[in-house]
This record gives C-alpha cells, sequence and structure tokens, in this order.
C-alpha cells in the first residue's frame, strides 16, 4: 500500500527512521499526515543518512527493528550516537521499542533480555505512573512485541510501567519521549508481524496468533485514541510550526481513515 503523501513546498516535516526495506510508520504516519506533516522517510540499515541537524524538521522518530539496540552493527552504534541531535537542539524525539532502547543506551542505560527469557509478544496491561497521568489518560492495555526491556535512565521521569517489563514510558527533557510498545500498530501491520513472526509465539509468556487479533478487536480503540492525543501533545498540528517553515495557509486536515 502506498499512502506516504509528496512533500507540498515548505511543508514541515518529521524524520521516519525505519529498519527494514518493507517497514512503514503505521499508525503514527498516518496521523502525523493528517496533522499537516510531511514525512522524511530514512532506512539507515539500507545506507541512509541521518541528518546532522534537524534545522529542516520539526521533530523525529525512530521505530523499532527486528536487530537489537546491543548489536554491534555500525548503523546501530550511529543511530545511538545519532539521538545526541534532537536531544540538544531540543527537537520534539520520540522512540518506539528499539527506538526507545537506543535512546537508554545513549543516555547510560542498560538494554538486555530477562533472565526468565521472558517475552511480551502481544496485548500486555500496561499502568500509568503518577507523572504520566498528570499529562494525559494512558490504555490500560497495549500491543508488545519484545524480549528486551530496559533500565530507566538518568534523569528520566517514568510515564507508565508494566508487569513483567516494568519501563513502559518515559520522558526525557521537555520534548523527548520513549515507549516500549507499538501504538502505531495497523491491520496490515499486525497480519504482516504474526505471519513472518510466527516462530516468536514459542517464546516464554508470548500469546499465539488468535489472541493477538481478539486483543485488537477488545482493545485497540483506546490505544488509536492515545496515539492521537499523545501526537498532539508531543508535536501538535503541523499549523505551528509554519511560520518557522516560511510556508503559510497549508489546509489543517481532519483525523479520517485511521
Amino acid at each position: 500500500m502506498v499512502w506516504i503523501k509528496q512533500r507540498e513546498e515548505g511543508q514541515p516535516q518529521i524524520l521516519v527512521v525505519l529498519h527494514q526495506e518493507n517497514s512503514t510508520p503505521g499508525r503514527v504516519g498516518l496521523i502525523l499526515q493528517e496533522m499537516g506533516y510531511a514525512l522524511d522517510i530514512r532506512r539507515p540499515p539500507l545506507g541512509h543518512a541521518l541528518p546532522e541537524t534537524l534545522e529542516d524538521h520539526v521533530g523525529a522518530v525512530i521505530f523499532g527493528g527486528p536487530m537489537s539496540a546491543n548489536d554491534p552493527y555500525d548503523y546501530v552504534k550511529r543511530e545511538i550516537d545519532w539521538i545526541e541531535v534532537p536531544l540538544r537542539e531540543e527537537k520534539p524525539f520520540f522512540g518506539i521499542c528499539l527506538g526507545a532502547q537506543m535512546m537508554v543506551k545513549h543516555l547510560g542505560g542498560e538494554v538486555g533480555p530477562k533472565d526468565d527469557g521472558f517475552a511480551e509478544i502481544g496485548y500486555y496491561p500496561l499502568h500509568q505512573t503518577n507523572e504520566g497521568g498528570r499529562i494525559m489518560e494512558w490504555p490500560s492495555m497495549i500491543y508488545q512485541w519484545h524480549r528486551e526491556g530496559f533500565t530507566l535512565p538518568t534523569g528520566a521521569t517514568l510515564l507508565a510501567t508494566g508487569e513483567v517489563f516494568e519501563n513502559q514510558a518515559f520522558q526525557f527533557g521537555k520534548n523527548a519521549y520513549a515507549v516500549q510498545f507499538h501504538a502505531e500498530l495497523t491491520h496490515a501491520m499486525l497480519n504482516r508481524w504474526t505471519t513472518s513472526g510466527a516462530r516468536r509465539f514459542d517464546l516464554k509468556g508470548a500469546q499465539d496468533r488468535k489472541r493477538h487479533f481478539e486483543g485488537r478487536y477488545m482493545h485497540d480503540a483506546p490505544i488509536r485514541e492515545w496515539l492521537v492525543n499523545f501526537l498532539e501533545l508531543w508535536v501538535g498540528p503541523a499549523e505551528k510550526h509554519l511560520q518557522n517553515c516560511g510556508m503559510q495557509g497549508l489546509k489543517k486536515t481532519n483525523g479520517a481513515g485511521r
């Protein structure tokens, strides 16, 4: 499915970092486009470079992938180091799963599996902390696809916790957020992940494919609502950034087709 819109002249854009040739930014990408943003998609494993500055971008999102933040690949190390750019420039940054773990590594934290080998593959409970509840309402169940977790970096504020992997979401500074889970999941992504990644269902703690689809039917609506509210909090509509981009009169889009 081709749904990435071509950027209009001067349109505010978000840097999107993906890790596989066929990966998409899913619902995050769809909502950001509905908010008026263009998406600048880069895939470091395919040799795409990341910008030395975000002066031409409103913010950046690093998504998940099958690799580990501990892997010795050069592009993994470069991405971890690159996170210094949005943090230094105080640009909105959002790390999802692998992207969150890369941020943890950049901030001096640790990433790794649980000693008992437990993985979260499917829908699991999520609990907002007092700090998380002050900024927004969080869903009670969330979609997961990981077998590594992370420690909370020094100076970070924990926003949500899980019952197996404790650290699920945190904020660092004013504009940087990281989540272990996958609110960006679309129905097409669910079909693809549960087909190509079916071997993961054998991991300890993983749910079978049927429970993934049952979980989506029961829990997806509040997850979608959370993501819309979170992106509004994180970066706001593109209109607020038009003056910096030199573009006036961009029409505001409404949330259809998520």
